[in-house]
């Protein structure tokens, strides 16, 4: 029986009570009456569950799991409508979107910056001078050269003259930002592939919080946010993967969350090999070339997933003993997984131990 059905037979039966028995003072009944309203208000509540969303968006699914008592709840268009303006704004497989705009500008232009994304062009200069340009925005013509952009894979790998070619456009200090406004002063390519999956988390995180959810966790493409607990309340478990390329995924480590933002970056996945030798999609803004270190992966948590994001492809350049110590510096929690002779060796910060699920 539901609460609200429950709550009219216990107030017509102490009316009834009271109508025949008028001994009974009517403060009395009110008094009695709203003890009962009010324990019935706390012990029979719809208990919380777990809703969940799924969805497609920038070039990837979705998921979004919530805690709430109300079935009535539904955000998925909000939710959708957000994420498209995300993409419309930052992708570069879009053609007209504003990022897109900016990078066929010619030199000379001066944009004016949506609010969105002069915040994620803030943050990305903020973390390329931070790791000295390990994070770099503008080494989206080297990722398309190898392949790895919009228009999709290389026959072969570029020559060193080629890759020499594009150095005159690389370069985060080239980025010039001033009150709200890019100003092109040289031709440069903007990429925030690896920030606006993170920035995408965090948008549908906080339109989750302003509807009043105090515990989710937001999914896009393994990138990550997770708050508060789960009915049961325990933390939220996500499972970080053994860095393989085969289709038989296995489970590196399992860590609990709760008010963080996580990430993780790898080139097991996005790769592609000529005459035996192997090209990972992740391109060292300082040599124009594929990483060739032996990192495999590596796991990131941050206030937010958009830093998550950006710190996990500025570690994975660095690799894992420049990274670590980056890491430790900053004080970031990270997790590496790094190839050897024997399979793979796990490094941590000491602040990221503290996650495992044991």
């Amino acid at each position: 029986m539901k609460t609200s059905s429950l709550m009219t037979l216990v107030v017509n039966h102490l009316m009834f009570v009271f109508r025949h028995n008028s001994k009974w003072p009517a403060a009395s009944l009110l008094a009695t009456l709203f003890l009962v309203l009010f324990l019935l208000s706390g012990c029979l509540a719809e208990p919380a569950k777990i809703q969940a969303y799924q969805g497609l968006t920038m070039g990837t699914t979705y998921t979004v799991k919530y805690v709430s008592s109300s079935e009535q709840d539904n955000f998925k268009s909000e939710i959708d409508s957000a994420l498209k303006a995300v993409n419309q704004s930052m992708s570069t497989y879009i053609a007209d979107s504003e990022l897109s705009l900016i990078n066929q500008a010619q030199i000379g232009h001066e944009q004016a910056l949506s609010t969105e994304l002069n915040y994620v062009l803030q943050l990305a200069q903020k973390i390329s001078q931070e790791s000295n340009g390990a994070f770099d925005i503008t080494v989206g013509p080297l990722v398309n050269m190898w392949g790895f952009g919009p228009d999709g894979r290389v026959v072969k790998a570029p020559t060193d003259n080629e890759i020499q070619s594009l150095y005159d456009h690389v370069g985060y200090a080239k980025v010039n930002l001033h009150d709200g406004r890019l100003i092109k002063d040289t031709e440069i390519y903007l990429d925030l592939s690896a920030i606006a999956k993170g920035y995408g988390v965090d948008v549908i995180a906080e339109l989750l919080e302003e509807k009043g959810i105090e515990s989710y966790l937001v999914e896009i493409g393994g990138e990550l946010r997770a708050k508060g607990l789960k009915p049961d309340g325990m933390e939220w478990r996500i499972a970080i993967e053994t860095p393989t390329e085969t289709f038989d995924r296995q489970i590196q480590k399992i860590i609990a969350v709760k008010d963080v933002g996580i990430a993780t970056s790898g080139d097991y996945r996005n790769y592609f090999e000529e005459n035996g030798v192997r090209f990972s999609h992740t391109i060292d803004p300082a040599t124009g070339q594929p990483i060739k270190h032996k990192l495999a992966s590596v796991t990131v948590l941050a206030q937010t997933c958009a830093e998550a994001d950006a710190y996990a492809t500025a570690l994975m350049v660095m690799g894992a003993e420049d990274g670590y110590k980056f890491a430790q510096a900053h004080n970031i929690d990270a997790f590496f997984i790094v190839k050897n002779a024997q399979g793979f060796e796990e490094i941590m910060t000491p602040g990221f131990n503290n996650y495992l699920v044991r």
